[in-house]
């Protein structure tokens, strides 16, 4: 099994809306990816930053989801 941690600054008063785009598009677009097997995500709304850490059967199919595109518009 592989992890790979992201550390996402977000905007102030951001962490509802962050929240709401990872239960919503991130995790399901995750979900559908080859060999993703779970996400664990930590936040700190105090100091406006999250921990997205990702699970992954290999090392190839996590560096392979780097070139996933996520609109947030």
């Amino acid at each position: 099994m592989y992890a790979r941690n992201v550390r996402i600054k977000l905007r102030a008063n951001c962490v509802p809306e962050f929240t709401r785009l990872l239960e919503k598009e991130i995790i399901p677009l995750l979900r559908k990816q080859k060999g993703f097997q779970d996400e664990i995500t930590l936040v700190a709304s105090q100091r406006n930053e999250a921990i997205a850490i990702s699970f992954w059967d290999k090392q190839d199919n996590a560096d392979a989801s780097n070139h996933v595109v996520i609109s947030t518009s």
